[in-house]
């Protein structure tokens, strides 16, 4: 529709003239010479509705501005075409300018959000600015928050699937301040401790499609995210690298790893005194390594265990017997039990059989 004439005539107004006192006897001027609004006239009108969007006010507001203005000079006058096509394209031209200034503020909110929790899960950000700084994304930093993180990669903030997370988290658990990030293409949510940490993890876990999502263990200050990140994102290796079941895993259940990595010469020789022994059978260690880890996950229960290695019991009584044998340690025997345990979890680790013979 051409609501716009050439420029000419007197000079457009200032962006704060176009508000409703302005209005009014541009109104008046067009009702009068029956022309349109000029093209800087519409600019400014633009501009104006550009200015409101930064200054937070309603677009609703202002096209009420424009409407009772309008009513205030049509009291004393007939509505005329002229004025009605004028009318529609002021409220056009605040619409647009408005529009446009507020998907640049929302993506640049976006911009600078995404930087704040990139700077927050990092561990080398200047923790006195991200301080200062997450009030405004509505984070309290000193309180706890804890960090899950889903396995995988190629995650992406524009992916359709993370929207789709972000939609439903927020609408469940809004109140909660909880944010979505992705770092090194994994899906990570920052949740505040308390009350409602524990049905805000569990709904992150179901809605990331069967993905395995290990939580950190809740922190507080500038500092506790990034911790808590980072040992979720830990535990989650080590998930993998010791083929551990579940998908919902948490930090503070791994603990016992880190202790044990402490002294890798120790972990190392344990792991070649107690097994290497096992290199000696025919089909080579791997099925009697999975027959000790299956034992200790089902309890030592030698039924449940054979029907987890789709063995017959006797078979499985037949490995038990030749793992006694060959490492002189008998996993129904408390304390053999556990440094058997032990070795078994070193050995994955370690990434052992894979690593050479311990020399001797």
């Amino acid at each position: 529709m051409a609501t716009v004439t050439p420029a000419s005539g007197p000079p457009a107004a200032s962006p704060m003239e176009s508000g409703a006192s302005g209005w009014g006897p541009l109104l008046a001027e067009v009702g009068s010479s029956g022309r349109r609004l000029r093209r800087e006239e519409v600019e400014s009108l633009r501009a104006y509705g550009a200015l409101a969007a930064a200054e937070g006010r309603g677009l609703a507001e202002l096209i009420d501005e424009r409407l009772a203005e309008s009513g205030r000079v049509w009291a004393d006058r007939p509505v005329d075409g002229a004025s009605m096509v004028a009318l529609r394209a002021a409220v056009a031209a605040l619409a647009a300018g408005y529009g446009r200034a507020y998907r640049e503020q929302l993506q640049q909110e976006e911009a600078e959000r995404r930087e704040f929790v990139a700077d927050l899960l990092s561990s080398r950000s200047d923790l006195g600015r991200l301080a200062e700084h997450a009030e405004r994304f509505g984070l309290n930093l000193a309180c706890a928050h804890v960090v899950a993180v889903a396995d995988g990669d190629g995650y992406s903030l524009e992916d359709p699937l993370v929207r789709g997370v972000e939609r439903q988290l927020l609408g469940r658990f809004g109140e909660q301040e909880l944010l979505l990030a992705v770092k090194h293409g994994r899906l990570v949510c920052i949740v505040p401790g308390g009350s409602g940490e524990t049905a805000a993890v569990r709904a992150f876990a179901e809605l990331t499609e069967g993905r395995r999502v290990a939580v950190g263990c809740p922190h507080s200050g500038p500092g506790g995210v990034v911790r808590s990140y980072e040992e979720a994102r830990t535990a989650l290796e080590q998930a993998d690298r010791l083929q551990l079941p579940g998908r919902l895993l948490r930090a503070a259940d791994l603990l016992v790893l880190p202790v044990l990595l402490r002294d890798r010469d120790a972990l190392t020789e344990l792991v070649h005194g107690v097994l290497d022994p096992l290199r000696e059978t025919r089909g080579g260690p791997q099925p009697l390594l999975e027959t000790l880890a299956a034992y200790a996950e089902s309890r030592y229960v030698t039924a449940e265990a054979a029907r987890r290695l789709g063995l017959s019991v006797r078979a499985l009584s037949y490995r038990v017997a030749r793992i006694v044998r060959l490492t002189g340690l008998d996993p129904d025997d408390a304390l053999q039990r556990y440094t058997l345990e032990t070795a078994v979890f070193g050995a994955r680790l370690l990434g052992w059989p894979d690593d050479p013979p311990a020399e001797g």
